[in-house]
């Protein structure tokens, strides 16, 4: 689904050509149909079964954005130089990055590119963030995470987060606790790459988040359309990249190159 960061975030679901604008749609009746077509979302190819959420097998044992490296930033192939498509990390890879803390199920660090901000929040259903770094590239941000994340998580409990049981927390305190933790781990990285390669940002603010949601489930019963091709329901909000029916959830994202027919 395509987000605004509005009070509450704006969402519209990509239908082809089409945008479909969901936030009017929160307290109707909604059915989804899978009509049993999959493309793939880089290709375009029919398939069968999709990789990667909406990779047809040969895109995804190809192309540098489906390697284990987008996952663990850490194990960036580039300088090994087994990196599947150089010309792709040098444009995707190479450009400043964000180390973030976010509230979403609890308390985790995360990374995103400058231009994911704040989509990258929204999308994990963050009801809080805030940038603690500017990062000169790809890997160095992974090298950042893996050491702060030795003192917070680096996931999301998608079910706690569906269910809104994160209760707030004062990240602006959180970072001056980490930085200071992780003081002499990072300066290692700095003295590794250069100055360049880290800088702090103690001047950001947090960014709070609002969902469009009449109400929370308290048990969460996820939708599968590979097992059920239909989905259908009354629909009670949108958090990350699920829509919350009173019959259950189902995460848009996962689904992503499937064909659906969409009923209001």
């Amino acid at each position: 689904m395509k987000t605004e960061l509005q009070q509450p975030v704006k969402y519209h679901l990509p239908l082809g050509e089409q945008l479909i604008e969901l936030n009017s749609c929160i307290g109707k009746a909604i059915k989804l149909n899978y009509t049993g077509k999959i493309f793939c979302v880089h290709c375009q190819r029919a398939i069968k079964k999709s990789f990667n959420q909406g990779f047809c097998y040969p895109c995804f044992i190809t192309l540098a954005q489906c390697d284990i490296c987008i996952m663990k930033p850490e194990l960036c192939h580039f300088d090994a130089g087994t990196c599947r498509e150089p010309e792709w990390a040098k444009k995707f890879c190479f450009q400043p990055h964000f180390v973030y803390l976010a509230n979403s199920s609890g308390i985790k660090v995360g990374i995103t590119r400058h231009t994911q901000v704040p989509t990258r929040w929204i999308d994990q259903g963050a009801v809080q963030a805030l940038p603690i770094l500017r990062v000169q590239s790809r890997y160095v941000s992974g090298l950042a995470e893996i050491i702060i994340a030795e003192h917070v998580s680096d996931k999301t409990s998608w079910q706690r987060m569906l269910k809104n049981l994160q209760d707030p927390v004062d990240l602006l305190a959180k970072r001056d606790e980490l930085l200071s933790v992780c003081q002499q781990q990072l300066a290692a990285i700095k003295e590794k790459f250069g100055d360049q390669a880290i800088e702090l940002l103690p001047e950001e603010k947090v960014t709070d988040i609002v969902y469009p949601v009449e109400q929370y489930p308290v048990k969460v019963k996820s939708f599968n359309l590979d097992k059920a091709p239909e989905v259908a329901g009354v629909l009670l909000g949108i958090k990350g990249q699920y829509l919350l029916f009173d019959t259950g959830v189902i995460n848009i994202r996962k689904f992503a190159g499937y064909e659906v027919e969409f009923e209001v």
